[in-house]
């Protein structure tokens, strides 16, 4: 037998193993296996009242391995314990108990271990921690109703059962709908709900927590809790207080590659937003998610570097409150080095290396065969050694299995390792008799693989018995091979492997074979693997070293494939061949040889590599990998097909062509070419060239194995047909088209459909439906026979035979039911009987005058108002709504003179009260409801009200001005709304330093009041002012500012102060100093130039926060000294020059200076300017209409009906609350309520209406259809046309 080297190499890299592993080469000798656990229940096993307890503990061992437990330190046998079942499989330490009752796990309880033995030692099992849980059961409570005020915090508490699993909360309503969550309400971890504020939307006595058991597969729920909030007409704003944590700080462990969970929950009002912040470094981004609005930190996979304080922040406009966690990371211990289990030879030195790591510190303890080292003897061979057990000078009868154990508060490690003392015989595994061949000159490698326990000693001898290291061209190795180099033709014969140990000694013959020198050859790199390694090292692609004599082989050919048309497929073709010889690998196509082609891409061949681009179907055959030398050639074939889409059916007849007076035709066709893809379908189309030309429709699909089919087809219709073919890959192309044929007329099988009878004026009604397909018509025309009577009447039907869509029934009562049916007609007969549809006359306005009950004062900004339902028969059509439409007059001081602005809210027809909010307090109101229907809107009952007073908003323009070290003068404006009668200021103030304690507050009496000087301050504190206007309902809202006298400020600093100039001005710029006072002072203008001491200009006052001042009326080309004064204490000096060519001279005053001129211009722009403002006030009055003289004016022209599904969208009470600016938001009475916002569009009521109003509450029709010029309204019309009856023409 020859060998390759590149078979020899990687033995000689080896290196003799310290430890023995038994090859699998090794036969003919049992070896016994020490016990390893193979399979175990996890540490921490949760039984639930519907399971059986499940121990695993499985091992494998030779001989056959024992099995036994222990339950909290004590041997336990599962199959002594009684009342239950236990089911224990042979050969196996698994056992199944199943008990009798639900509650017999809880007995069962404790820690459990598993222990595998046989002759060789004992392994034991990790602890298992048995627990019972049993079903959750949420302890009996009452539950208390909950009631705070609105704005104030709650929570609403969960406290679920304990479980040994995660739970999982949810807050839901009695009908099963989450509670939403949002910055203000939210879960917490624990399960509680927290509300930072309430409103009275959150009025429930349905908050239900239910709590989900997943072990269990269970959902229990706490009995529903009722909030129920007060509502009130003032909120009171509050800085944030942490709801949870509730101290100042907490300390946290968090474990090393868990992941860290951190929360804060605030109240306040307005609600707070949460911030997260790490003082001692940035956040890891990486690793960091904000969850719950920000209110959950959650830090992945926590490491030594997270250590440290993470802090909270809650914030709104009144202040903060915040919380720090100290998190300290520590972990559960993990390995450094886990001992492995190893076979030793006699003699020799056993150690295992068990290193961990956890924080803090494991403790590691070590037991024998399952008993601790405490208690075991103490003249034992083996000792403990920083870590590790060492045995010296090991015996067969040492063989034992260690526990190495590590265990701190975080967790336990468990590793069984064996040590085995094996006694083996030497045994050679390397082929006897085995033939080397090698060029002279070059190196060769004799194998000799052996392998025993102790490990056996390895001599190589001649053929006449004596050693060849002699020579120093043999060198040995450690793995028993031996080298010979600089080959000598003398070197050729036999040599001799002796393996011994105190066992026994064995021997090989290796035969070695000289060639004479040759030229070298060159070993194909890519389908042999890549380069190979010479024993010293050198890497090459050229081998020089003894090769075999071998005939060439393919070791990997080309596999078939199946590719899609348009890809690219790949062959591979690795072979060995003999080195001595030149390889080559060519490949073939169908039996032609494939080249690359200049530029085409179509193949690429490279390396026993060929890549076939753009696959079509002529590229499907069989394609060949030749590998050849000069004296041999062999082939490896693979097939590959192209597969797409199907190829078009070549051909479609007609036949049975008698059957088209049945309106039948017979379809044939040829199949059309699979593509390597089987056929699933086909598809069968039309086209009518006369009706829809160039439009195909489908007629139905056959099975991919059918070529023919009969067609029902439709009468009266010009088919043209195709055939397309369909497998998985798509639709191929279609057949050719056949010939036209046409079908006989008949009578329609079908009548239209969405039939529909409306008014669209008081004495008619539109009858409309939708016309039949052309492909329905049976005829090359189709009419419609209609028919109506009065509803519940017997009498005969009136009828009528249209072509259009649509028929005007003319003078009709107004709104009565009618009986209407549509049966579609041709020339050859009618449709089937059709159905009875019930439609209506027009409507006419309501004559119903909703009766006012009462408009109740909910708050300052909020009134309800209600009213009696309208008699139905007063209505005159079907009643769409109420339209309820107000405007405030003016304040109760005085009315507004100004534009009236009109609001108007649309109310369900089912609904007889509405809430009014976001009015102004303190004002007069104008009030009017009115019924409507798909007509309009019918006259109005109305009625006045007035708001109480509210709180005033806040005062305008707060400015803080430097008296003194000791004094500032406070200056302000009222503010914009009053909400009242302004009865004073409240004026408070407090240090910053001292967190609002020693709050000074003491109240202006005088409205009128301006400005206050404040004075004993303290020259070195900042201080926090706030300013609220008062009314008889108290305080209003805050202004706040901060600030502190002069002193604190410091020297008034004119920082990167600049001027700039152009031809007859200068601005001064200067920077304010951050945290200075405003004061003010002196700017003077000085120009330098002939008179002595220069021309002044009168000096200006200017404030310091104002940041430039612009000097004008200044000469051109002029330098001018500018001079900054404080109370007569110069403070800064700068020179300007501004642009030009010289000093101007002013020409003589003409006419245009002149006083009587002036007051000429001025009359005449002050009578232009009233003429715009009485024009302004004509066009804002919004000039009404009468309703009657739109009717009279009406085009008399049929139109199509007022639909349904064509009224407008109305806009929703929310989205208009939002836009006012007064008063709270408060919930409608029924959530079906919504208003019209103050743009005049409504809400959206389902399609039902389509409605609008003016400004003055005139009510605007929109109906669909096509719109036309209509009549110009009455005389006092603002000239816009009005929509309210518009008409239609029908075409």
């Amino acid at each position: 037998m020859v060998v390759a080297l590149r078979y020899v190499w990687p033995l000689l890299l080896c290196s003799p193993c310290l430890l023995i592993q038994i090859p699998e080469e090794y036969e003919g000798h049992h070896v016994m296996e020490p016990p390893v656990i193979t399979e175990q229940s996890p540490r921490r096993l949760v039984v639930f009242p519907t399971d059986d307890i499940s121990l695993k503990c499985e091992a494998s061992g030779k001989p056959e391995v024992q099995f036994r437990w222990t339950r909290d330190g004590v041997h336990f046998k599962p199959k002594e314990e009684l009342g239950v079942t236990v089911y224990q499989s042979p050969h196996s330490g698994s056992f199944t108990i199943t008990g009798n009752n639900s509650n017999f796990a809880q007995r069962f309880q404790g820690i459990y271990r598993c222990f595998a033995s046989n002759k060789l030692g004992t392994a034991m099992s990790h602890e298992i921690r048995l627990m019972a849980e049993g079903a959750p059961k949420w302890p009996k409570e009452t539950v208390k109703p909950v009631e705070v005020e609105e704005g104030e915090s709650v929570v609403l508490p969960c406290h679920p059962p304990p479980s040994a699993e995660p739970l999982r909360i949810y807050w839901m309503n009695s009908k099963i709908l989450h509670i939403k969550q949002d910055e203000r309400v939210t879960m917490g971890q624990n399960g509680n709900l927290y509300f930072a504020n309430v409103l009275t939307s959150d009025n429930h006595s349905d908050y239900i927590c239910h709590a989900h058991f997943p072990g269990t597969r269970t959902i229990i729920q706490k009995e529903p809790i009722d909030l129920r909030v007060k509502a009130t007409n003032s909120m009171i704003d509050r800085k944030p207080r942490l709801l949870f944590p509730t101290n100042s700080s907490s300390h946290l462990v968090a474990l090393q590659g868990q992941p860290l969970v951190l929360e804060c929950i605030a109240e306040g009002f307005p609600t707070p937003t949460i911030k997260w912040l790490r003082p001692s470094g940035p956040m890891p981004a990486d690793r960091v998610t904000y969850q719950n609005h920000n209110k959950t930190l959650q830090l992945l996979k926590v490491g030594e570097e997270d250590d440290g304080e993470y802090r909270c922040l809650a914030e709104n406009s009144l202040g903060s409150a915040r919380h720090a966690y100290y998190v300290t990371v520590e972990a559960a211990p993990y390995w450094l080095h886990k001992p492995q289990s190893h076979l030793y030879g006699p003699g020799e030195t056993a150690r295992l290396d068990c290193q961990v790591q956890g924080r803090p510190q494991p403790e590691v303890t070590w037991r024998i065969n399952g008993i601790p080292m405490e208690e075991l003897a103490k003249d034992q061979k083996y000792r403990i050694q920083r870590g590790a057990l060492i045995l010296s000078n090991a015996q067969p009868s040492d063989t034992m299995v260690t526990q190495c154990e590590a265990r701190n508060r975080h967790g336990l490690l468990l590793a069984n390792a064996y040590i085995y003392v094996v006694q083996l015989p030497a045994k050679i595994l390397t082929a006897d008799n085995q033939t080397y061949m090698a060029v002279q000159g070059s190196t060769a490698y004799l194998l000799c693989k052996a392998f025993g326990a102790p490990v056996p000693s390895v001599q190589w001898l001649d053929e006449d018995g004596t050693t060849v290291l002699q020579d120093e061209r043999f060198f040995p190795y450690a793995n028993g091979t031996l080298g010979i180099r600089d080959l000598q033709a003398n070197d050729t014969g036999r040599y001799f492997c002796l393996a011994a140990n105190d066992q026994n000694n064995v021997t090989i013959v290796a035969n070695l074979k000289v060639k004479g020198q040759a030229t070298l050859a060159t070993w194909l790199a890519v389908p042999l693997g890549g380069r190979v390694r010479a024993p010293g090292g050198h890497q090459s692609d050229f081998l020089t070293y003894a090769l075999p004599s071998d005939a060439t082989q393919i070791t990997q050919g080309p596999r078939s494939a199946i590719e899609k048309k348009g890809s690219r497929v790949t062959f591979t073709c690795q072979a060995s061949f003999d080195p001595s010889l030149q390889p080559s690998i060519t490949w073939r196509g169908d039996g032609r040889d494939l080249q690359e082609l200049g530029d085409s891409d179509k193949y690429f061949i490279e390396h026993g590599r060929l890549v076939i681009h753009s696959l079509d179907y002529s590229d499907q055959g069989n394609y060949s990998c030749v590998a050849s030398t000069e004296l041999d050639v062999v082939e490896s074939r693979a097939q590959l097909l192209v597969v797409g889409s199907p190829g078009p059916v070549p051909r479609l007849v007609l036949s049975d062509l008698h059957l088209l007076t049945q309106s039948q035709v017979r379809v044939s066709w040829s199949p059309a070419e699979d593509h390597n893809a089987p056929i699933e379908k086909y598809d069968i189309e039309f086209e009518d060239k006369e009706m829809a030309p160039e439009k195909w429709y489908s007629l139905g699909k056959v099975p991919g194995n059918q070529t023919s089919t009969t067609l029902k087809l439709s009468p009266y219709v010009h088919y043209t047909f195709r055939v397309t073919a369909i497998n998985k890959y798509g639709p191929g192309e279609p057949s050719p088209v056949s010939e036209t044929v046409v079908t006989p007329e008949a009578a329609p099988e079908k009548n239209p459909v969405d039939v529909k009878g409306e008014g669209n004026e008081t004495t008619n009604m539109v009858i409309t439906w939708k016309p039949l397909r052309w492909m329905d018509w049976n005829a090359p025309q189709v009419q419609y026979r209609v028919q109506w009577r009065p509803q519940g009447t017997r009498g005969p039907w009136q009828e009528q035979i249209v072509s259009d869509p649509f028929l005007v029934v003319s003078n009709t009562s107004t709104f009565v039911p009618y009986e209407i049916k549509v049966q579609a007609v041709n020339s050859q007969g009618k449709g089937p009987e059709p159905q009875v549809t019930i439609g209506y006359s027009g409507e006419d306005y309501p004559q119903a005058i909703p009766e006012l009950e009462g408009i109740e004062i909910l708050n300052s900004s909020a009134v309800l108002v209600t009213w009696r339902p309208v008699d139905l028969a007063q209505v005159k059509g079907h009643l769409r709504g109420y339209n309820v439409t107000y405007w405030r007059e003016g304040s109760q001081r005085k009315h507004s003179k100004r534009h009236i602005h009109k609001d108007h809210v649309v109310v369900p027809a089912n609904t007889t009260s509405v809430i009014l909010s976001g009015l102004r307090p303190y004002s007069s109101y104008h009030l009017e409801v009115q019924a409507f229907n798909g007509r309009g809107l019918g006259p109005a009952s109305e009625f006045t009200f007035s708001t109480p007073e509210g709180v005033p908003g806040h005062p305008e323009a707060l400015h803080l001005e430097c008296q003194s070290n000791t004094s500032l003068l406070l200056r302000w404006q009222p503010p914009l709304s009053h909400n009242g009668v302004l009865t004073g200021y409240v004026l408070s103030y407090h240090p910053l330093d001292e967190g609002g304690k020693g709050q000074l507050s003491f109240n202006l009496r005088d409205p009128e009041l301006r400005t206050h000087n404040l004075t004993d301050l303290s020259p070195h504190l900042r201080y926090r002012f706030q300013l609220q206007a008062t009314t008889k309902e108290g305080p209003g809202e805050a202004i706040v500012r901060e600030g502190g006298t002069m002193a604190l400020s410091g020297i008034s600093d004119f920082g990167n102060i600049s001027a700039t100039a152009g031809e007859n001005y200068s601005v001064v710029s200067w920077v304010p100093k951050e945290g200075q006072c405003n004061f003010r002072f002196h700017i003077l203008f000085k120009a330098l130039g002939e008179e002595k001491g220069g021309a002044s200009l009168s000096p200006q006052y200017v404030s310091y926060n104002q940041s430039s001042y612009t000097q004008w009326d200044l000469q051109p080309d002029t330098d001018y000294e500018i001079h900054l004064f404080k109370e007569r204490m110069f403070r800064h000096q700068m020179a300007v020059k501004t642009n030009g060519t010289g000093r101007v001279r002013l020409p003589p005053a003409g006419f245009a200076t002149e006083g009587w001129f002036i007051g000429f211009v001025s009359a005449i722009i002050l009578l232009l300017l009233v003429l715009l403002i009485l024009c302004f006030i004509k066009r804002s009055k919004g000039g009404k209409y009468s309703v009657k003289d739109k009717e009279d004016t009406q085009v008399d022209s049929e139109a199509r009906p007022m639909k349904d599904e064509t009224f407008g969208e109305y806009r929703s009470l929310e989205s208009d609350n939002e836009e006012k600016a007064f008063g709270s938001s408060q919930p409608s009475l029924n959530g079906d309520i919504k208003p019209l916002g103050s743009d005049d569009s409504l809400a959206d009521y389902g399609g039902s209406v389509d409605v609008q109003f003016n400004e003055d509450g005139s009510f605007i029709g929109q109906y669909s259809g096509k719109k036309e010029k209509e009549a110009a309204g009455g005389n006092d019309s603002s000239g816009a046309t009005s929509p309210i009856n518009p008409a239609v023409a029908l075409e």
